[in-house]
Order: structure tokens, then C-alpha cells, then sequence
């Protein structure tokens, strides 16, 4: 990425351009410009973004463009090819987790949401159940007292 820079830059002189002028034209800021044209893109965040840069400020030179993006295709494949595998694993499983998350949206406009632990609603509704059948067969009782039928009546006498 050096050599394509240094050419960018010596191109650029020999234009007598400066790197204000390319900045306002390209709508690129000076210090990017300026870490392109020293090689240095490990500081750029998107590699997609700084592509695009590349281009630009290429054919905005009159450069070729093929010769800047092979050096940026052999620069990383240098940078990626170092990337020990685990760190690789690592993203894999992160990329699988989002995607399982991103398949759980029922549409556009909703979110998924986690799913609630049902356990204590199911030990809930036991307990109250059989509350509930408690209260009847108490109730029962109270209506049958020993096995007699009680009426108005019994209760009156």
C-alpha cells in the first residue's frame, strides 16, 4: 500500500495539487488523504469506505485504478492472512448468533424478543389450581356436615 500511496502523492505534486484542494474536490478529509498517501490505512475503520477512496482519489488523478486496487488487494490479503484462526472462530460464532437473532424478527417492524422463562408462570398456576380445588371441596363440606344435607330449615331449628 506504500508504493501505490507514494505514487498517488508523487502524481499529485507533479499535478500541483494540494491536499486541500483534492479534499474539497473529492470531499475527503486531509488527514485521511494523508494517511493514503503515506500508506498507512490501518487506521481507517471500513476497508469498503477506504476502497472507494482509493478509486476516487485515483481517478480524480488520472491514475490507474486497476494498479491502486491490486495493491490494496495484495495489501489485504497480507493483513487478513495473519489473522490467527481463532480470532476467525471467534467472529464466525458471533456472525451465527446475529444471524440466528435476525432470523427470529416475524417482520420488518418488529423485534424478537427473548423468550420468557415459563417455569415460575406453570408452578403459579399449579398452586392457585389447587387453591381452587381446596376452596370447592371446603365449600362442599361446609354444605354437606356429615354427610347430611343441610337446609334453611336445620340451620333455623
Amino acid at each position: 500500500m506504500i508504493e501505490a500511496g507514494k505514487m498517488l502523492k508523487s502524481t499529485r505534486e507533479s499535478s500541483s495539487l494540494s491536499l486541500e484542494e483534492v479534499s474539497e474536490d473529492l470531499n475527503i478529509p486531509v488527514i485521511e488523504l494523508e494517511q493514503i498517501e503515506a500508506g498507512s490505512i490501518g487506521s481507517f475503520t471500513d476497508i469498503y469506505e477506504l476502497k472507494g477512496m482509493l478509486l476516487e482519489y485515483a481517478k480524480y488523478l488520472g491514475v490507474s485504478t486497476d494498479y491502486v486496487v491490486n495493491k490494496f488487494n495484495e495489501y489485504m490479503f497480507d493483513y487478513t492472512s495473519k489473522i490467527p484462526m481463532a480470532e476467525i472462530e471467534k467472529k464466525v460464532r458471533e456472525k451465527e448468533r446475529v444471524q440466528e437473532d435476525e432470523d427470529r424478527i416475524a417482520s420488518p417492524y418488529t423485534r424478537a424478543t427473548k423468550k420468557e422463562k415459563s417455569l415460575p408462570y406453570i408452578i403459579v398456576g399449579v398452586i392457585i389450581g389447587f387453591l381452587v380445588i381446596l376452596a370447592v371441596l371446603w365449600s362442599i363440606k361446609q354444605i354437606t356436615i356429615d354427610n347430611n344435607v343441610t337446609s334453611f330449615n336445620t340451620y333455623i331449628n
